[in-house]
């Protein structure tokens, strides 16, 4: 574990070296620091920020820990820049150790169920009701969005209210990936002009399952290979969600979105500690 967090704050301060980031030098803890908290959090404590910093502090890690609330107002400080720069250094890893495989699902994030909407304070329009099919669900939240390698590391993700078209957001992706390179995705991601437009401008064959009604339909071959790449996907969001505690405490949409995004950097970082295949 101790290894572990010295290299999450070594690469956080590269990170805010690298961006040349001027911090006030009366602060008594650095960004890297607070990044450093936030993430150990996530690893360890299910986004539990208090025993996180409690940890920390108490083993001698952070000397100058701040209190509750103003560690809560330096996380909000950090620029989402940030927080993208560090997942974009582990993309890029993950680009080059891939081949020309990759994977895009999403998996919902609720706020609360159906049936606590009228209470719910975060979020508070119907583009947040959205459905789990396999499960007969209907939840209040967000959806997060992402592209993975063959092997499961994140590439790129999106946050997306939970009652957003999949191929609404699929045009939202920057797709800065390989030419020649193939994208597997299920049956909602179906869009001819879309695929045809990525396919001449980018070079990259977007290969989402088809419906039985198909004008476009692959060969069997082509769908076995879809059914099987497929599957690695899922075992991706299952070991992001377990990082997640039973319901994510936040206050306000954009805490509750920063955790989200802190716990896929949990989850990224977690993949090259212990190299997750």
């Amino acid at each position: 574990m101790e290894k572990e967090i010295i290299i999450v704050f070594c690469i956080c301060d590269e990170i805010t070296q690298a961006l040349k980031i001027v911090e006030d030098p009366q602060v008594k803890m650095t960004n890297s620091e607070i990044m450093t908290t936030a993430l150990v959090s996530m690893l360890y404590f299910s986004g539990n920020f208090e025993k996180g910093r409690n940890f920390l502090a108490e083993h001698g890690y952070i000397k100058k820990m701040l209190s509750k609330s103003r560690f809560n107002r330096r996380i909000r400080a950090i620029g989402e820049n940030v927080w993208l720069s560090l997942f974009h250094l582990f993309a890029e890893i993950s680009k080059r150790n891939n081949l020309r495989d990759y994977i895009i699902d999403s998996f919902p994030i609720p706020v609360c169920d159906n049936i606590r909407i009228s209470r719910c304070k975060i979020y508070n329009t119907q583009d947040h009701r959205g459905c789990v099919a396999s499960k007969r669900r209907y939840f209040f939240g967000l959806r997060v969005h992402m592209l993975v390698t063959k092997t499961g590391l994140p590439v790129e993700f999106l946050l997306a209210p939970g009652g957003c078209n999949d191929c609404r957001v699929l045009k939202q992706f920057q797709l800065d990936i390989p030419e020649n390179s193939f994208v597997f995705a299920d049956k909602s991601y179906n869009d001819y002009s879309f695929e045809d437009i990525v396919s001449e401008a980018l070079n990259v064959s977007i290969l989402p399952q088809r419906k039985k009604n198909s004008k476009r339909a692959f060969s069997r071959a082509t769908e076995f290979i879809q059914k099987v790449t497929r599957k690695r996907i899922e075992n991706t969001f299952s070991q992001i969600t377990s990082f997640f505690p039973k319901k994510i405490h936040a206050v306000t949409s954009y805490g509750f979105e920063l955790k989200v995004v802190l716990f896929v950097l949990a989850f990224t970082f977690s993949c090259y500690f212990y190299h997750t295949d």
